[in-house]
């Protein structure tokens, strides 16, 4: 098999297992009634293959890491982030409209800079960076 073709399937099993990733780490907080509702933090995930059970997103806080998968696999995340590379956030951006505020890391800051001026160039409000991802404010 071409070495091309074996590069581009990896990737693609490299963001599935991504996508997979995030969507397993949604959590949960309890109320003062002792019910479980869902926590504003939480990061949807945001894929071509993934389906969200709330379209409204009216009131919630998405963060965004724009780090490469590799850099997310290998140097770690904040379970609490969703992965969006920066190479691929401008074709991705509309899946994010709808979001009060967009919170973005990457490994120092520069990245989600960029990414912060780009998605407030095309309109967003409510966008701030974060620095590192370790600053991601998981709650």
């Amino acid at each position: 098999m071409n070495f091309a073709i074996m590069k581009k399937i990896a990737f693609a099993l490299l963001m599935m297992v991504s996508s997979l990733y995030a969507i397993s780490c949604s959590s949960t907080t309890t109320n003062s009634a002792n019910t479980e509702t869902p926590n504003s933090n939480t990061a949807s995930v945001i894929s071509e293959t993934a389906n969200t059970k709330d379209t409204t997103k009216t009131g919630k806080t998405i963060i965004v890491d724009v780090r490469t998968p590799e850099e997310w696999n290998n140097d770690g995340h904040a379970d609490c982030t969703t992965l969006i590379p920066l190479n691929e956030l401008e074709s991705k951006m509309e899946s994010l409209r709808g979001y009060d505020k967009i919170v973005l890391v990457c490994r120092s800051g520069g990245r989600a800079g960029k990414a912060k001026e780009l998605l407030e160039s095309k309109g967003f409000k409510g966008v701030s960076n974060a620095g590192p991802w370790q600053n991601a404010p998981c709650k």
